[in-house]
């Protein structure tokens, strides 16, 4: 008797173990058969990992709810390395994404560069499951950035007006941008801009805020929602080559979870939302209190009468 209890008990702590061990856990927590039980009219909303992303994944969660529909949450999740195959394999549904930024994700050798060719070839290279649907006005992409001193004494507007400057000028901007094929080798290739010397930074963040403004650089990559271009008085040059490919704000989402509501409703947030709207919003969530982007999702959202 006692060989037959130690025998069951052996068996049950193996099932148990099996049962804990089943593949290992996902990146969203679901176990190893990637998305968990959840009702097929919820619809599971990502994001990337850094703030804007974040923001934008809950002005679609907040309009969604709104009209009724339900969602989960699955925020900072990490680079398209990670969300892709989750949205492959329906672990989430629904992310935002940056055009440019996707296209080239999904087709490395793609040419477009202008925003409606971009999303003309973006909707043609989205693979099933998935889809696109329309494209916000906002775009959030890199710029060469100087200070306004510098932009008034060469009389510039364009990296055109500054190519024939570049040659006194030092850049700061990632290390990344300085290879990068729309970084400073396209700069070089299409406008003929070649710096005198390259810092590198961050990817548009303090340290390159702060050589930029303190002139250590007098040219850098910046973000063109950053708050600081108009709060420390800086210019955004125009791009009249696209060197950078548009990225615009557009919901990337899995298709069987596209009913008229929810298109309708994607849609209408995408028609508010304008590259102004995200400078302000970063604005707002770089105040001093650090609100949640919930909080200004909802405001934005009431705002714009999607609340």
């Amino acid at each position: 008797m006692r060989r037959v209890l130690a025998t069951l008990a052996a068996t049950a702590v193996a099932a148990l173990t099996l049962a804990a061990c089943g593949g290992g856990a996902d990146p969203l927590g679901n176990g190893a058969g990637g998305a968990s039980a959840t009702p097929g009219d919820t619809i599971r909303i990502g994001s990337a990992n850094f703030t804007e992303s974040t923001l934008v994944a809950e002005i679609y969660a907040q309009a969604l709810e709104a009209k009724g529909v339900r969602v989960e949450r699955h925020l900072n999740l990490g680079s398209r390395e990670t969300y892709i195959p989750a949205l492959e394999d329906g672990s989430i549904d629904l992310i935002p994404e940056y055009s440019g930024n996707l296209l080239q994700y999904l087709d490395r050798s793609a040419p477009q560069t202008a925003a409606g060719d971009v999303y003309a070839a973006l909707v043609k290279a989205v693979p099933a499951p998935l889809t696109v649907l329309d494209e916000s006005e906002a775009q959030d992409k890199d710029s060469v950035v100087v200070s306004r001193d510098l932009a008034q004494r060469l009389h510039v507007t364009s990296i055109a007006d500054l190519a024939p400057h570049c040659g006194e000028l030092a850049f700061g901007g990632s290390s990344e941008f300085q290879t990068r094929s729309d970084g400073i080798p396209g700069l070089q290739k299409n406008y003929g801009c070649s710096f005198h010397s390259y810092r590198a930074l961050d990817a548009g963040g303090p340290l390159t805020l702060s050589a930029l403004t303190g002139g250590t650089v007098q040219a850098a990559d910046v973000f063109t929602t950053d708050p600081s271009v108009e709060s420390d008085g800086l210019v955004a040059l125009a791009d009249p080559k696209n060197n950078f490919a548009a990225q615009n704000v557009v919901p990337l989402i899995n298709s069987s979870k596209v009913t008229d509501a929810v298109k309708q409703e994607l849609n209408a947030v995408s028609a508010k939302l304008t590259t102004q709207s995200l400078i302000d919003l970063n604005r707002r969530l770089a105040a001093p209190d650090k609100p949640d982007p919930a909080v200004v999702a909802k405001g934005w959202l009431a705002q714009s009468g999607l609340g």
